[in-house]
């Protein structure tokens, strides 16, 4: 299993987001509270931040602990975003620990991350990677989470909504195994996020928003996501309904 969180709002220092808080990312790297599956995060992490004047996102990736990389501590202490999603690995057994498996993916502008396993991988994944073709680099990736992101960009070239392409994948990929299908995105100016199978909370706090596997604080405003849910957050607000129950991706 694996951690991961969004941030939306105004502008706020990675330092501030991801190791100051005294449950941060960084401590869930190797203590997380409330994992359910594994017990230490230590085969890579990535994280991915919007920057003014640029179209794509900056994305920075390493396939060794988070805690590691004091390098990493220092950039964070200097770089500020209003958009920001990030993550900690913990390899299902069979998959190489390695860069390009770390999240967040991207792509034409879109960040993508996910927390969970297909089980019984090796029986779809053909079908998986045909219908996910090849779309990206990051699709390409040996790990389960690829192709559910190859499939997300599919959707999104041809139009989707940032949260309905979520919600088709999702339902498609049950469809085809059971498994924990826990994704989140961003286009940089709206969330969107599944809790099907692992725990995912929701804070709002002011014009910010965070979703994330789990609380980086006891602090209040915390809500939990109920199972089978999926939630966006952008301009219009914060909503959060059901998944809705389809296998059709409509390609």
């Amino acid at each position: 299993m694996c951690r991961h969180l969004a941030y939306l709002g105004p502008p706020v220092g990675l330092h501030d987001l991801l190791y100051a808080p005294p449950h941060s990312l960084l401590t869930q790297s190797y203590a997380p509270r409330r994992q359910r599956h594994g017990r230490v995060n230590a085969d890579g992490f990535g994280v991915g931040w919007y920057h003014p004047g640029r179209d794509n996102p900056v994305r920075y990736r390493r396939a060794m602990p988070m805690w590691a990389d004091v390098s990493f501590t220092d950039v964070a202490q200097v770089v500020s975003s209003t958009c920001v999603v990030a993550a900690v690995r913990d390899a299902t057994p069979g998959f190489p620990v390695d860069e390009s498996c770390a999240q967040p993916f991207t792509s034409d502008g879109w960040l993508f991350s996910h927390t969970g396993a297909v089980t019984g991988y090796a029986a779809v994944e053909e079908r998986l990677c045909r219908e996910a073709g090849r779309q990206a680099p990051d699709a390409r990736a040996p790990v389960d989470s690829a192709p559910l992101f190859g499939l997300a960009v599919r959707l999104w070239r041809q139009g989707r909504p940032l949260d309905d392409a979520l919600a088709a994948v999702t339902a498609y990929a049950r469809g085809l195994a059971p498994g924990r299908y826990n994704l989140l995105a961003t286009d940089g100016v709206r969330l969107a996020a599944t809790a099907c199978g692992d725990g995912l909370y929701l804070r709002r706090t002011g014009q910010a928003v965070l979703i994330a596997s789990e609380p980086y604080d006891d602090g209040p405003g915390w809500t939990e996501i109920p199972d089978g849910s999926l939630v966006t957050a952008g301009s219009a607000g914060v909503a959060v309904r059901p998944l809705q129950e389809t296998s059709c991706l409509n390609l």
